[in-house]
């Protein structure tokens, strides 16, 4: 039985990590070899293999060449915003990646240095990264085309000796040039860095200041190739600086060793990668999805990644994805459930699959959010795999809880990320921070320590990391998401902790309602907020979507919608508010920003977060407010520059 097999793996991750991990470290080429698998005398800053050195980007793209496999393509760009397409093989990606090290190594950079990447989508943005792992630098990309105040508190909490970029990045909007922005990001931090590299694109150019800006192709032109250097294995990889965060930045640690060894393990058990399949996970390398699932787990498998510039509707159109896994025969495909909604909401008869050949697709991997029933029963519908859904973290790295594909394949309960992958214990807690019956709600808690490719703590801010994840439960990584387990070990992920509403007493998930909503034949998506009541405390509210193309009356809708989530959730909830609108704020990545609106709807002063997509969906949200009466035009403070 796939359960027993599962959980036993769980138990023997659990009781035997020495001998779990060990295992699994022998897919990994050491410098000197694992002698022990967990250091925990420094409690609760664990470390995995200490004392065995490696090199991470020797991991990815030496070690495959050196076994003859330079003509496999390592990386296959595809980009609809350019029109163009290219392959990169394993040997064409190590000259590179060496190459692009070396003329690193020429401007000073060495073991340990920070390096800030803001790159757009493409094959470069890659080669930048394993370059620092191939020289021992830590590297940390920020989004392409991030305003320049964000930009600029990153380099200042890093302090990079050097940062790169690109001419420009390219939207459906546009071409969007990056030189002015980096700019005025140098100019605002308070840290100097040494130089910049600016890779030219076609399609924009940019003005480089002579002693400080370095041009790409020039360095790359005089540079002598550079070889891989030896890291210890709780060396820092990267930093990732987390979404939503105010104020100092919050950057994320990885570290070498567990990182491959816990990535490597991912490609073939949870998305049923070999040596030689095609892997696409469309995101972006501003994500943590993009660092473990674009770059560097699929190169450590030795699997094709696929790396896409574009969007999931509109570049050109939303049959983009299915005509992509037609023609370069993609076994496992990754994306954001808010993509597969955008595609459903203007084709929701996949009209633009008819005639398309998916038939190498074997899964459907959603994460990044939490996936509604609807969501993933529509793209199992029209796909005829398995669609799975899946849930980690930036922090984490890789899956908490995941269907294990390529080692135990599990039944799929609509709504749940599956069971706790092996390594992670996960459990509810209540208040007090007691385990709860299944199927009570708490808070989602993993007890320590957590798995190799884990954060190892926060940069520079120990105290922080200790503060904002271990001190609530001692003894426990609190993950920031409330939901439940049922009596399988299924885990049902509800939305953050804050996103519970207190309904004259009764504590209620935004994630119910929304799952409610979404089941209305109208509705292409739906958000639900807890707004403040003067009697009740809070009373939910229901902000959806609507199918395009629809023309039903909005009240009788708005009417069906109210009924609806009565009969499902019940009275206690106190639904009637819902509101129509044209789209809702999102992150880059697909996150619904409740919280930014749950503000705008209480009157309260709102900053624009700095992963937003589209800024003007805020105001969209506040005018529709407005029109509800639960604000007024001047009582939100948008701040949309």
């Amino acid at each position: 039985m796939p359960l027993d097999k599962v959980r036993q793996m769980q138990q023997q991750a659990w009781q035997d990590p020495q001998g779990f991990w060990s295992q699994a470290a022998q897919t990994i080429s050491w410098m000197k070899p694992v002698e022990r698998v967990l250091d925990d005398s420094q409690a609760p800053f664990y470390r995995w293999f200490p004392g065995a050195t490696l090199n991470t980007c020797y991991n990815a793209v030496d070690r495959h060449v050196e076994a003859g496999f330079g003509e496999q393509t390592a990386i296959q760009y595809v980009s609809p915003v350019t029109g163009s397409e290219r392959a990169v093989s394993y040997g064409e990606l190590q000259q590179q990646v060496a190459t692009f090290a070396g003329a690193l190594k020429g401007l000073g950079i060495g073991k340990g240095d920070r390096v800030v990447i803001y790159m757009p989508m493409i094959p470069e943005t890659a080669v930048a990264m394993l370059a620092c792992a191939r020289l021992g630098a830590i590297h940390s990309v920020v989004f392409g085309g991030f305003a320049p105040p964000e930009l600029a508190s990153r380099i200042d909490d890093a302090q990079p000796k050097l940062v790169i970029s690109a001419s420009c990045g390219i939207e459906p909007s546009g071409v969007i040039p990056y030189k002015p922005l980096l700019d005025a990001a140098l100019e605002q931090s308070q840290h100097q860095v040494q130089g910049t590299v600016i890779f030219a694109r076609p399609q924009c150019q940019a003005e480089l200041k002579a002693g400080r800006d370095h041009d790409w192709q020039a360095l790359v032109a005089n540079a002598e190739p550079a070889g891989c250097v030896e890291v210890a294995a709780d060396d820092p990889l990267y930093i990732l600086y987390t979404s939503g965060t105010t104020g100092r930045p919050k950057g994320v640690v990885r570290d070498n060793g567990g990182h491959a060894v816990a990535l490597a393990w991912s490609m073939k058990a949870i998305y049923n990668i070999d040596a030689g399949d095609v892997f696409w996970a469309a995101s972006d390398v501003g994500w943590v999805v993009g660092h473990s699932y674009i770059v560097y787990g699929p190169l450590l498998a030795r699997a094709t990644t696929l790396l896409y510039e574009g969007k999931p509707v509109g570049t050109p159109d939303a049959g983009a994805f299915w005509r992509i896994i037609d023609k370069f025969k993609v076994k496992s495909f990754f994306t954001a459930p808010t993509a597969i909604r955008a595609i459903k909401r203007v084709d929701a008869d996949a009209s633009l699959l008819q005639g398309v050949d998916i038939g190498s697709l074997q899964a459907l991997f959603l994460a990044g959010e939490r996936c509604d029933p609807d969501t993933l029963n529509w793209a199992a519908e029209m796909l005829k795999v398995p669609v799975v859904d899946h849930w980690w973290q930036t922090e984490t790295g890789w899956s908490i809880c995941a269907n294990p594909m390529g080692i135990a394949p599990l039944p799929i309960k609509a709504g749940s990320p599956a069971l706790a992958v092996p390594g992670y214990q996960v459990e509810v807690l209540d208040e007090e921070g007691t385990p709860v019956a299944p199927n009570q709600s708490g808070a989602i808690s993993i007890k320590l320590p957590l798995p190799p490719g884990t954060l190892m703590t926060l940069w520079n801010n120990d105290d922080r990391y200790r503060d904002g994840y271990l001190a609530r439960y001692p003894g426990y990584y609190l993950t920031g998401d409330a939901g439940y387990m049922d009596e399988e070990g299924y885990l049902y992920v509800m939305g953050r902790v804050d996103d519970i509403i207190n309904v004259a007493g009764h504590r209620l998930s935004t994630g119910r309602f929304e799952e409610v909503l979404s089941h209305h034949n109208a509705v292409a998506e739906a958000a639900v907020i807890g707004i403040n009541d003067s009697l009740k405390g809070q009373l939910p509210l229901g902000l959806v979507v609507l199918k395009q193309g629809m023309d039903r009356d909005l009240e009788t809708i708005k009417s069906e919608l109210v009924a609806l989530v009565r009969a499902e959730v019940g009275a206690v909830g106190a639904f009637k508010l819902v509101g129509v609108v044209e789209k809702l704020p999102k992150t880059r990545s697909g996150k619904i920003l409740r919280g930014t609106m749950r503000k705008i709807a209480n009157g309260e002063a709102v900053n624009t977060p700095a992963t937003i997509e589209d800024p003007q969906a805020l105001l969209v949200i506040s005018q529709a407010l407005a029109q509800m009466g639960l604000n007024t035009p001047e009582q939100p403070v948008l701040d949309l520059s």
